[in-house]
């Protein structure tokens, strides 16, 4: 009987608890549902936790859960007014957006702060639609950790509201040199041997492999090159 009782008192909290977040998500409002920034997030952690242990546990007090559920919905929207009233707390409380390529270089400095492998990087661009890093005038991290991409103007799709064609071919490249280590088994499946790709590298300067962070070579066989130093990359300034 106690059992039955308790799974009764545990359905009856799904059913009041559940209108209840509602009331409190639409309080909140869509930023804080859609793009989860830092902050947000830690919001919605809390609610999770609050509102699964008093679902889990039916010797909280139900009333307690609700009145926690509204503070905290009431804490974040004080947060968001401030935010919005003041930049600067913004800054505090909340991730900046980071330029990880630019003229399709990538940026290694802001990849080691953000903790971005170059993997992930191409996995977020392959996502975008992006598969040829060379493709990429500028791309951003997001502070809910979203990726924008902005195409060089030449790489942008073609419509047929632009001039009535429609764009046939893709762009893809095959990285090879990552982090200054040679994938040879792309080499292999390119038809190309690592002499082959180190004469590029001296073409263009290259010495030594490890001095190379990304290399990817195209259906044309050209090669794109990110140095592990890149000195002469003009990075826009960039405001959240």
């Amino acid at each position: 009987m106690n059992t039955m009782m308790e799974l009764l008192v545990v359905a009856g909290r799904v059913i009041t608890i559940l209108p209840l977040l509602l009331i409190m998500a639409i309080f909140m409002g869509k930023r804080a549902i859609g793009e989860l920034p830092i902050f947000d997030f830690l919001i919605v952690l809390t609610l999770g936790s609050v509102v699964g242990a008093d679902i889990a546990d039916p010797s909280i007090q139900h009333l307690h859960t609700a009145v926690a559920i509204i503070l905290i919905a009431v804490l974040q929207r004080f947060v968001a007014i401030l935010k919005l009233k003041n930049r600067d707390i913004g800054k505090y409380i909340t991730f900046e957006p980071t330029i990880i390529i630019q003229n399709g270089i990538l940026i290694r400095e802001n990849l080691e702060k953000i903790r971005y492998s170059v993997d992930n990087v191409l996995e977020a661009l392959r996502e975008k639609d992006v598969f040829d890093v060379n493709e990429v005038e500028t791309a951003i991290v997001e502070a809910n950790g979203s990726l924008s991409v902005l195409k060089k103007p030449r790489n942008k799709t073609v419509t047929l509201e632009d001039i009535n064609i429609v764009n046939k071919t893709s762009s893809l490249a095959f990285p090879v040199i990552i982090e200054g280590k040679i994938h040879h088994s792309v080499l292999t499946k390119l038809n190309i041997n690592e002499t082959w790709l180190k004469n590029q590298l001296k073409s263009k300067n290259i010495i030594d492999e490890t001095d190379v962070f990304f290399a990817s070579i195209n259906r044309d066989m050209q090669l794109h090159i990110t140095l592990k130093e890149e000195n002469d990359v003009q990075i826009p300034p960039l405001y959240n």
